[in-house]
């Protein structure tokens, strides 16, 4: 495979994959995963370790520009840029590996890693060299293109711990029937008194290896950032196809073309007005934390607040631009083949998810009445 860049920035790269990413979104909808050559060029180009350490071969690139390439894969398709974002953010994790095992596994320039939460309790014995892991995880994005699969343990008193496990040595579940963000294929898994080597695991609650400013950021929040411009991504292509529909249709019993209604353009410009403003927030947010953080070497609980904030603001009002746009396509937009609809199903899959939950706000709202704020920051 061929990982030479030629020294194309990565959001050079990303604009280069957007041909084949719309052009693959049928198949990605119907077959529920990313095709194998779609998926290769994307390992190929480097985007799944844009913040992984240098010191593992990875670009630990700057993290705003990092959002807005997943901005610009999401507008060609939603589940590339939730895969991208899960795989890429996910990835961080190797700032806390031991270096052994980050060069192992992080260390190999086409690794994904798939991970998701525990599904009830999970079993873990310590045996001599390492492990018997026994138990079941949901929701793991992109694991069909993934080489090895991340499975955590720990609570009741017992440490988060990481085991990184071989690909094949977990048995998938396909429970992934789903209205929106179906190329994902975020199926669950499980494993059966699994041996794990101790050389296979890494503490979680341990202090990064990497002195980087993207690893001052709270995984979560990088997680719920990006997923606020898969979801920006998203809406910018919903709302652009519904403004080229309204320049050519026309209503039934309508006389002149949707974009000459008074009442469609009040709407769009309000759709405009709000997908704008939801990307200036995040985007604004995330460059003053970057400043920040990278300046400190440490982020303030202020600055949690509004990545939280505004993570979940572009996810909530991106659902909402999208449902300006539906309304406004009429039933042009009930059908599978056209643009609008699957911007629709993806948009409302995002807000289902942790980091679009409007509980959210109530958080942020906390802090700025100068309570202590309860939510995940």
């Amino acid at each position: 495979m061929d990982t030479d860049n030629g020294g194309l920035s990565p959001l050079a790269r990303a604009e280069a994959l957007v041909p084949m990413i719309a052009a693959a979104a049928d198949d990605i909808d119907a077959g529920r995963e990313l095709p194998a050559p779609l998926a290769d060029e994307i390992k190929d180009k480097g985007l799944f370790r844009l913040l992984v350490p240098r010191s593992v071969g990875g670009e630990e690139m700057d993290w705003v520009d990092y959002l807005d390439v997943v901005r610009t894969i999401a507008y060609a398709d939603g589940s590339t840029g939730w895969c991208l974002n899960q795989g890429a953010v996910f990835a961080t994790t190797s700032c806390r590996a031991p270096e052994s095992l980050a060069g192992e596994v992080w260390g190999d320039p086409r690794t994904v890693v798939a991970n998701g939460p525990p599904q009830g309790a999970v079993e873990v014995k310590t045996v001599s060299g390492g492990f018997r892991l026994t138990g079941r995880w949901l929701f793991s994005s992109g694991c069909r293109h993934a080489n090895w699969i991340a499975a955590v343990s720990g609570g009741r008193g017992e440490p988060p711990r990481l085991h990184l496990l071989p690909r094949d040595d977990v048995e998938f579940i396909d429970v992934w029937q789903v209205s929106g963000l179906r190329g994902t294929g975020s199926f669950s898994f499980r494993t059966e008194n699994l041996f794990v080597p101790d050389a296979h695991t890494m503490r979680l609650d341990v202090p990064p290896r990497e002195p980087g400013p993207v690893y001052v950021i709270p995984q979560g929040l990088l997680f719920a950032c990006g997923f606020g411009c898969v979801a920006l991504g998203v809406s910018r292509a919903g709302l652009d196809a519904t403004i080229e529909l309204c320049s050519d249709k026309r209503p039934r019993f309508g006389s002149r073309p949707l974009c000459e209604d008074p009442v469609i353009q009040q709407r769009i410009g309000k759709a405009e007005a709000r997908w704008q403003a939801a990307k200036a927030l995040l985007f604004d947010s995330a460059a003053a934390v970057w400043r920040s953080v990278s300046a400190t070497g440490r982020i303030t609980l202020e600055e949690r607040i509004q990545l939280r904030m505004a993570g979940t603001h572009a996810i909530r009002e991106s659902a909402a631009v999208v449902d300006i746009a539906y309304n406004l396509s009429g039933s042009t937009a009930i059908f599978h083949d056209r643009a609008i609809q699957r911007r629709f199903q993806d948009a409302h899959v995002i807000t289902q998810q942790v980091q679009g939950r409007e509980a959210h706000y109530e958080t942020a709202g906390q802090y700025f009445l100068g309570l202590d704020p309860k939510g995940v920051i």
